[in-house]
């Protein structure tokens, strides 16, 4: 890089960095699904922070480019020597590792978000409901028993009346939660309405079934394309992802209204989808409110113009006819536990039925 100058000694050090670095990544995948072990950890972290780290650099360079080919035009830059260029850079180099090192810590600092909604459907007993809402967790190669801890954490200090976990509990590999025996603060979870959960991409990654498995054995309810009714006339659907069209071991998702044939709609209903595509289905067949997360609002800025491009919701809220729609940035991270333009979250809906 021509704006940039290093020792002819260090170049050839960084070169081979670079070569590795960019490796690792794809080696670390690739030993996550065929040798899952503490090693196979280690080089899929350092190769998913360096996709950050390239992503920024890259960036940068872009920038300070486009700065060289407007003073190619209008000359307003002063000449700077090789020794500038080191310093250049150098200091580069740490700003976007101290992006980098920021997101990290954002991507940890999960904050609740209290959202009031009225529903004008009757229910019984008490008329105001809570429900914790929380989506993409992504267990496994990055986020552990810390993350799963924390989690049961916010439960315990919400206490909800519902707990509703929208997909992608799981990263992928069920190897990497059962070899660091994942799950046991999961159990532990417990609201009165219960704990449900559906299916997302993630879980279709390895093996649907063995998912699918593990969550039911952690006491979470599982809805593949199955609708619930809870005590008090609320109906949750629970719609499969639509990776199910893929896969061997499951069936293509069914149309929405299939599953809302059979229930009341005079009651609320709840739907919870992975990925928020087809927004005006629900809000079509007497939906109340529809969750998804999916998107992580793209995790690291400024893929989030690419997922609002892809999504009619990439993140928030809104709504359409009678239907509330929320889509959730997401507890957890996929590949580099960084976030940057954005924050993880979980959801506590106080609703008010009438």
């Amino acid at each position: 890089m021509q704006v940039f100058s290093f020792p002819v000694g260090i170049k050839k050090y960084i070169s081979i960095a670079y070569i590795l670095l960019s490796s690792f990544f794809i080696i670390g995948m690739f030993l996550q699904h065929s040798y899952s072990s503490l090693l196979s950890d280690i080089i899929y972290k350092i190769g998913a922070i360096w996709l950050v780290f390239f992503l920024y650099f890259l960036l940068t360079v872009v920038f300070i480019d486009c700065i060289r080919l407007l003073d190619y035009f209008f000359h307003f830059l002063p000449a700077y020597s090789s020794f500038q260029k080191t310093v250049l850079g150098s200091v580069v180099v740490g700003v976007v590792a101290l992006t980098v090192l920021i997101g990290h810590i954002n991507a940890k600092s999960i904050r609740i978000n209290n959202i009031n909604l009225q529903i004008n459907k009757q229910i019984e007993g008490n008329k105001t409901l809570t429900i914790l809402m929380v989506s993409d967790v992504h267990l496994g190669a990055v986020i552990g028993e810390k993350g799963e801890k924390k989690l049961l954490q916010i439960v315990e200090e919400q206490q909800p009346d519902l707990v509703l976990l929208c997909g992608d509990i799981i990263d992928g590999n069920i190897a990497n939660v059962r070899r660091k025996n994942l799950g046991k603060h999961l159990q532990q979870m417990k609201a009165p309405l219960g704990v449900f959960a559906v299916s997302g991409n993630h879980e279709y990654i390895d093996n649907i079934e063995l998912a699918i498995d593990f969550l039911e054995n952690c006491n979470i309810k599982v809805l593949q394309d199955q609708a619930i009714t809870l005590s008090n006339g609320i109906q949750i659907i629970g719609r499969k992802d639509r990776q199910s069209k893929y896969s061997i071991n499951d069936t293509p998702p069914l149309p929405l209204k299939n599953l809302i044939s059979n229930l009341d709609t005079a009651r609320p209903i709840i739907v919870m989808k992975h990925q928020p595509n087809q927004l005006n289905e629900a809000a079509k067949n007497a939906v109340d409110l529809h969750l998804s997360g999916h998107t992580h609002h793209g995790q690291l800025w400024p893929i989030n113009y690419i997922t609002q491009s892809l999504f009619e919701v990439s993140y928030g809220y809104k709504k359409i006819n009678n239907t509330h729609f929320y889509v959730s940035s997401g507890f957890g991270t996929w590949g580099p536990n960084v976030r940057i333009g954005n924050r993880p979250e979980v959801v506590l809906f106080t609703i008010e039925f009438q």
